[in-house]
């Protein structure tokens, strides 16, 4: 992977063997790219986070408060909050991403607690 936007792209050769130039890497789960944004991982983070959020929904007849808010805690947020010291987005377009599930358990919290 080559970083900086002034960076000739050589080729690097290890052990008689060229190295091929990636866009991404994943690593420990955490998406880098050459560009160093972070929206890729905000967007991988917010849709395994939906999905749970999905599978809550659809599994969990009692909607009690309590264990509402214990399973976001135990099986969204970490999804959400995973190696985020070393991904923190930066761009108001990744936040809002990863806001957008908060605000969507909000919603169904809100349905909830109304008893609708």
């Amino acid at each position: 992977m080559h970083f900086d936007f002034n960076n000739k792209e050589v080729d690097y050769i290890l052990w008689n063997q060229r190295l091929s130039a990636v866009e991404e890497k994943r690593d420990l789960g955490v998406i880098v790219d050459k560009s160093l944004k972070s929206s890729r991982q905000c967007a991988k983070a917010a849709a395994a986070a939906n999905a749970v959020l999905g599978m809550i929904r659809r599994t969990f007849l009692c909607k009690d408060k309590q264990l509402i808010l214990q399973l976001y805690n135990s099986l969204v947020r970490p999804r959400l909050q995973y190696c985020i010291q070393a991904w923190r987005p930066y761009l108001k377009k990744d936040i809002n991403v990863l806001e957008r599930v908060q605000k969507s358990y909000k919603v169904d919290f809100r349905f909830i607690r109304n008893g609708i």
